[in-house]
């Protein structure tokens, strides 16, 4: 394991990643984990976060969630998108399963929480997620996961269980020092304010999505 404010040096590249900055015991809902920050800047405000149970062995297959900061439903309950349930049942299937949960800064797929209040509106007007990104000048996905392999890296960790439905994550560990041994859903219910949003991303965005 790499020490803390060491830079992580990803195998096979020369290329860096954030620096292990600072950790505390943090008890849950779900239980205890060790909550550990990570930047490339020792004040950074919104550095990336690594949250990993007690007992986390990093030479089993581990169970991980890569999951991308949204603020709109991680802390306020938004039902436009499915994110915070997400998250929720991720902290519970990590806490059951000694694994890990990677939150990555990148609001609104990489656009920011301004733009993606501003994409919001525009789908109130009829565009779905990807039109209206693309109106704004956007990628339709603009996030990146190099930062997340590096944590998993610093972490002790080469072969994880990954919960996600999308298989761009699964993609992005292709080429990189972490195997992805299996895939696992994390599948929630639609509701009335979210199910275009879900239709977009099973239908356009080819996430794995189980809906009625």
């Amino acid at each position: 394991m790499v020490e803390q404010g060491d830079p992580i040096i990803l195998p096979g590249t020369s290329a860096t990643a954030a620096r292990h900055r600072a950790e505390a015991l943090i008890p849950t809902t779900y239980g205890d984990f060790r909550m550990i920050a990570y930047s490339d800047d020792a004040d950074a405000y919104a550095p990336h976060i690594a949250l990993v149970h007690p007992e986390m062995d990093p030479g089993s297959e581990v169970i991980v969630r890569i999951h991308s900061e949204c603020i709109t439903g991680d802390l306020f309950g938004s039902k436009r998108c499915d994110c915070g349930e997400q998250l929720n049942r991720a902290m519970r299937i990590t806490a059951a399963g000694k694994g890990i949960v990677v939150y990555l800064r990148q609001e609104g797929r990489g656009i920011g929480i301004i733009n993606k209040l501003k994409a919001y509106q525009l789908q109130d007007t009829g565009m779905d997620t990807i039109e209206a990104n693309l109106h704004l000048g956007f990628e339709i996905d603009a996030r990146h996961y190099e930062v997340a392999q590096g944590i998993l890296v610093n972490l002790g960790v080469r072969k994880i269980q990954l919960l996600t439905n999308n298989p761009e994550k699964v993609e992005a560990f292709g080429t990189g020092p972490i195997e992805v041994v299996r895939r696992l859903p994390i599948i929630i219910d639609p509701v009335k304010e979210n199910r275009g949003y879900l239709d977009t991303k099973a239908f356009s965005m080819g996430h794995w999505l189980k809906q009625d």
